[in-house]
């Protein structure tokens, strides 16, 4: 059975510092990056997308696709990170673009984040999906608390043809229908697998089956701790989402989906192939 990533980190630096749980009165065994993704590619993962967030990442993620062929790079300025920027982040962006088959992302909207400032997101992020549009790139989208004005915007913006991933999708099931007309695909992460996250749950029961895709966005959003099955921690010894936990996410939502997990894992790997085929 193989299993598709639609969105990662694996470029995060919690990543280069990773151990495995110690045993006992064992230490934390470190654990390398060819070694973690080889444990992901024997948990069933076939493809990834790792999501560059800023300028000083996108060369992690062009290292880690010209590397390991599991990777699909994306490459993108996230809101959190638009402080950050250089006067040439549109021209070095472009130039990523160019010198790989890659995706557009992480970008978006956020009205959530305490203290970061939403002036300049909507400029940011338009450009970058127009950008994504000229190329007809698939395109991957975080948005917090700013659902209504997304829609406005998508609305109003050329997309590309072939649509847009919303990573991590948390917005009212109501909208589900009207962002799917606009090309929209919704990723399910681990997170939403917590008891508490009920509501996100019932919106993805809205989801059409031909635009639902599985994403760790690893390390962040850590599963339940009964689901998980492959333990990870931080340089700090702080539990991190090891992207092998992919399988279990599926499995999840498969029941949820009321799905044999095989052909649920063949209507996954249709909809990610269409999408995310470069």
């Amino acid at each position: 059975m193989r299993l598709y990533d639609a969105h990662n980190h694996l470029q995060d630096e919690r990543f280069h510092f990773a151990a495995l749980p110690g045993r006992a009165a064992l230490p934390r065994r470190p654990i390398s990056l060819d070694d973690l993704i080889a444990e992901a590619a024997r948990a069933g993962v076939e493809r990834m997308v790792v999501n560059g967030s800023c300028e000083e990442d996108w060369p992690l993620v062009l290292k880690l696709a010209q590397t390991y062929p599991q990777v699909l790079p994306s490459f993108g300025c996230h809101p959190w990170h638009l402080h950050e920027r250089t006067p040439d982040w549109q021209r070095i962006l472009v130039e990523f673009l160019d010198r790989v088959s890659s995706a557009v992302g992480e970008i978006g909207l956020d009205r959530w984040k305490p203290d970061l400032r939403y002036d300049g997101q909507e400029e940011a992020f338009v450009w970058q999906l127009r950008l994504a549009a000229e190329r007809n790139l698939p395109v991957s989208i975080h948005c917090l608390q700013a659902w209504g004005r997304l829609h406005e915007l998508l609305r109003a913006t050329p997309r590309p043809e072939r649509g847009f991933l919303l990573h991590s999708f948390g917005g009212p099931k109501e909208m589900v229908q009207p962002l799917a007309k606009l090309g929209a695909y919704f990723s399910v992460p681990g997170y939403l697998m917590h008891e508490r996250k009920a509501r996100q749950r019932e919106a993805f029961r809205c989801v059409p089956l031909d635009r639902l895709l599985i994403e760790t966005d690893a390390p962040d959003q850590l599963l339940p701790e009964s689901h998980i099955r492959f333990s990870l921690s931080d340089s700090a010894g702080q539990p991190i989402n090891h992207p092998a936990n992919l399988a279990a996410i599926y499995e999840f939502m498969a029941t949820a989906r009321e799905m044999p997990l095989e052909s649920f894992a063949q209507r996954i790997e249709e909809n990610f192939l269409r999408l995310f085929r470069i």
